[in-house]
């Protein structure tokens, strides 16, 4: 069984499903590098195993994903991300949009990986945390789960997961996406984000009976069909819409309002109030998202 340091990987029903759970509940499961990275290779293992039919992807603690971390990486996974400044501390064009490109590759595995999938939501799959749920085949969650981008607030514009115009109509993706504000699973629900919203006391025996349900069948089969499915999306566009959406996001951290952004960030760090004061100025004027920038070092981004 593989051990990872910010994962947990466990292999169920015989090995029909693999369960991987975001191991940080401390830090909200906020989506560092080093989490990234390892997520990957649990799902290329995943991949790998011919008995896993299901891997079902879930959040330890009090919530599914608060988003990424911004909290500086450790050396070692530093480096394996294209540097985004130079030795001046200014910064690249071309450094921010490859290293956003590494995390869009990762999800996009996630998306396209011969397995079905199934992220199974509680509490807060807000900002990376939403990208991330987005990419997966099937979405259960917990009735009042939260979902939703604060990070269109002045950090960027959701590039790798948020497919919200191609799920769901494009009037609730634009309001989503201009307010930044979240909705609950019953919500997500009616307009098709998920796939069903559940007591929360019944989220995860009703993920692991749909598992089941699904890895009836044998493994490749169900990819066979997957991959069907998954080709009529790529037709109307997620390949070329994801990697487009990237490039906006790193265009976008050249605006007037992410200026604004950076420069709370640094007043605040300055000040000693700390990323929590930088998130009050952001989310001030809508009065949401108190309990899920509980930790620093959940972005919300």
């Amino acid at each position: 069984m593989p051990d990872f340091e910010n994962l947990i990987y466990e292999s169920l029903e015989d090995g029909r499903i693999c369960r991987i759970t975001l191991n940080r509940p401390e830090k909200m499961n906020a989506l560092s590098q080093e989490l990234l990275f390892e997520l990957n290779d649990a799902l290329h293992d995943a991949e790998g195993e011919p008995e896993v039919r299901v891997v079902i992807l879930r959040g330890a603690g009090r919530t599914f994903s608060a988003g990424y971390d911004l909290t500086p990486a450790r050396g070692g996974e530093q480096r394996r991300v294209y540097p985004a400044m130079d030795t001046e501390k200014r910064r690249l064009i071309g450094g921010i949009r490859t290293s956003m490109i590494q995390i869009t590759d990762i999800q996009l595995y996630f998306w396209n990986m011969a397995k079905v999938t199934i992220a199974q939501v509680h509490g807060y799959a807000i900002a990376g945390g939403c990208e991330l749920a987005m990419m997966a085949d099937l979405v259960v969650a917990a009735e009042d789960a939260q979902f939703g981008h604060p990070g269109t607030r002045g950090l960027g514009t959701p590039r790798n997961g948020c497919i919200w115009p191609l799920i769901i109509p494009m009037r609730h993706a634009k309001e989503l996406m201009f307010t930044g504000d979240s909705i609950p699973a019953t919500r997500a629900e009616e307009i098709s984000m998920i796939n069903k919203a559940v007591p929360g006391d019944e989220l995860e025996d009703y993920t692991l009976a749909l598992a089941r349900r699904i890895s009836a069948q044998d493994g490749d089969s169900l990819a066979i069909h997957k991959h069907m499915l998954n080709r009529f999306h790529e037709h109307m566009g997620i390949y070329p819409a994801v990697r487009a959406a990237t490039d906006y996001d790193a265009m976008y951290q050249y605006t007037n309002f992410a200026y604004k952004w950076q420069d709370a960030v640094r007043e605040a760090m300055t000040s000693g109030g700390g990323l929590k004061d930088a998130l009050a100025w952001r989310d001030g004027p809508y009065q949401d998202y108190r309990s899920a920038k509980s930790d620093s070092s959940a972005s919300g981004s």
